[in-house]
């Protein structure tokens, strides 16, 4: 038997990455392997040769050199095909592994490639369906529609007449991306141990890559990813999701609902459709976030083409092959470093990235902190609302790169996600500011979410120093306010949460002390009232007191505060604080505080009498 069809075969049979079944794949059956090692290290070994050149005459630190030769590799991987191309696409989020002039580079790297023949494209539908073109759909254009670095688009209705569209897989792809695979992960091994160029784990990279690939080769994984990302946004009604047909659907051919939209980078066609092109973005950034702090199944590729406005207003999300998922410790984890990113603390940000596998923890954090506070202390002094995520996340890539960072999968598609967002947004609107954006919803999850991490993080806010710090607690609830759908209610009952937390003294010691102050007001004022029953001339004249229970509140400086900045609340009203009391008179602090208060107001009624039996002025 030919050996190259034996490579096919048992290649083709390869349903997940498995690099040690690779190399004995490759190693018993050498020929195909030294054929395409032949047409890529020529190449490859000529281009690390002028960086070698380049960097042995110092050439290389001229910051223009540099650039060149970062374009160079980037045309480099897209001639070299679809294995090289995702390489670099996964090495430009990866800012722990590689300089920054190569990064920017590498992130322009675009997954679009030449269609192939389209009666290939039926054939192979006719295959993996097994049943005839004519069988399947009424019509099915043979050019396609677009082509990428793993398949090609083509239109087509099927015998229901539903409108569809077929993405078919490049023939041959597992097997070409299979033998790329295991060429670059050589030299990847290779680059590790002898150019010092570009540094740390490239072979767990490319593992990770590789098997990233292979869950993206199976369309019958793209068509579950479709599927479960439509069923966690059944509630938006402003995200759209196209239907997968699964009856049409295998591992190379995946047939989904046509949707007829148009770019969100398009701005004029959006107009056209009477859409506020904000408002779409508006709409993007909030899926993305839900998605990333709620959902943790994000859509890690969510390009110009991947996200279309539709006529009826709706964002619809395509291609779902890339997808992946955060843990709910590491969601909680994001939102705790923003907290300390916003509040300065530095050295808790430090182990914030130990605590979500940045860094190891053997690693010192005593020279990292510093790093972190030169990033970010400028942008942090400017506001939320006004961070340049671009330019910090470049400030810290060169953090990364110069410390022993390692950046889970998971962040490093964030990172591409959220860039490729607000390039997005950017195109729309050339001041928008994703963090800015962003910075709502962290303030609605940290306000609201019952999750124990975040109910610590809420409290690291709003005290400092054993303070309660009114302006921050003004400043997420204005923040949390811009959220449509914040829920007020359970907004005061998550600060009631607080109030009667362990963490919650100092603010209880406030009240105790404001309400001592109250009713012994509201007593020695009574008391003085007695003088109505003397003769006039020695009468004093003291206006009634209005005693009602919401005065009562309104005059206790901590409950005032509170009043004041939830009243700027949308759909505040007095009966929301009100309804709370009894919640309020229930807690078992409650009790404890009502003892301090009548301890408080015994000891002030003592001294006063001491005074009065003294003939002191009161």
């Amino acid at each position: 038997m030919n050996e190259d069809y034996t490579d096919f075969i048992e290649t083709s049979g390869l349903l997940e990455y498995d690099p040690n079944t690779i190399s004995k794949i490759y190693q018993k059956n050498p020929k195909r392997l030294f054929r395409r090692l032949w047409e890529t290290l020529i190449p490859i070994f000529a281009y690390i040769f002028s960086i070698g050149w380049d960097k042995l005459t110092g050439r290389l630190k001229i910051q223009s050199r540099a650039r060149l030769r970062a374009k160079e590799l980037t045309n480099l991987l897209v001639e070299l095909g679809p294995a090289f191309v995702k390489a670099g696409q996964a090495l430009s989020t990866r800012p722990d592994i590689i300089p920054a002039v190569l990064l920017e580079e590498l992130s322009q790297l675009q997954d679009q490639l030449p269609g192939f023949d389209g009666d290939k494209a039926m054939e192979l539908i006719e295959e993996d369906l097994n049943k005839t073109i004519d069988e399947i759909f009424l019509s099915i254009d043979k050019e396609p529609i677009s082509a990428a670095s793993l398949g090609q688009v083509h239109k087509a209705v099927l015998k229901s007449k539903e409108v569809v569209a077929v993405k078919v897989q490049r023939p041959g792809l597992r097997e070409q991306i299979t033998l790329d695979l295991y060429i670059v992960r050589n030299i990847a091994y290779w680059l590790k141990n002898n150019i010092g160029l570009i540094r740390s784990d490239l072979v767990a990279l490319i593992d990770e890559l590789g098997k990233r690939v292979f869950e993206e080769m199976d369309y019958l994984n793209e068509a579950k990813n479709a599927e479960k990302f439509r069923k966690l946004h059944l509630h938006n009604s402003k995200i759209a999701v196209p239907k997968i047909y699964k009856e049409t659907t295998s591992r190379r051919v995946l047939t989904m609902e046509w949707i007829d939209g148009t770019k969100l980078t398009n701005l004029e066609e959006v107009r056209k459709l009477g859409i506020d092109p904000d408002e779409m973005i508006e709409i993007g950034v909030q899926c993305s976030l839900e998605q990333l702090l709620e959902h943790g199944f994000f859509h890690a590729d969510p390009h110009p083409g991947n996200l279309l406005a539709l006529e009826d207003g709706r964002l619809c999300y395509l291609d779902f092959g890339m997808m992946s998922e955060v843990t709910k410790s590491s969601r909680s984890g994001l939102i705790q470093a923003v907290v300390h990113l916003v509040n300065k603390n530095f050295d808790k940000l430090s182990q914030d990235f130990v605590k979500l596998g940045f860094l190891s923890e053997e690693v010192n954090l005593q020279p990292i902190v510093p790093a972190f506070q030169d990033v970010f202390i400028n942008a942090v002094e400017l506001g939320v609302s006004k961070m340049d995520f671009k330019s910090v996340t470049d400030d810290m890539s060169g953090v990364m790169y110069k410390f022993p960072f390692k950046l889970p999968p998971y962040y490093a598609l964030i990172i591409r996600s959220l860039l490729t967002l607000e390039g997005i947004a950017l195109s729309v609107d050339p001041n928008f500011k994703i963090l800015g954006a962003a910075y709502p919803y962290f303030a609605r999850r940290l306000m609201e979410d019952p999750d124990p991490q975040l109910r610590e993080s809420l409290k690291e806010m709003l005290f400092d120093d054993k303070k309660f710090k009114w302006d921050r607690l003004e400043d997420l609830l204005s923040n949390a306010a811009k959220q449509t759908n914040l829920d007020l209610e359970k907004l005061l009952d998550e600060v009631i949460n607080l109030l009667f937390s362990s963490n919650g003294g100092f603010l209880r010691n406030e009240i105790i002390e404001s309400i001592t102050n109250q009713i012994d007001n509201i007593s020695f004022k009574f008391l003085k009232s007695i003088n109505n029953y003397l003769p006039k001339p020695i009468q004093l004249n003291i206006a009634k007191e209005n005693n009602n229970l919401q005065d009562l509140i309104l005059y206790i400086e901590p409950f005032k505060n509170f009043l004041e900045i939830i009243q700027k609340v949308p759909g505040y009203s007095i009966d929301i604080f009100l309804k709370r009391v009894p919640r309020l008179l229930s807690e078992p602090y409650t009790k404890e505080m009502s003892f301090q208060i009548a301890k408080n107001l015994t000891e002030k009624g003592v001294v006063r009498l001491v005074k009065i039996a003294a003939g002191a002025n009161i």
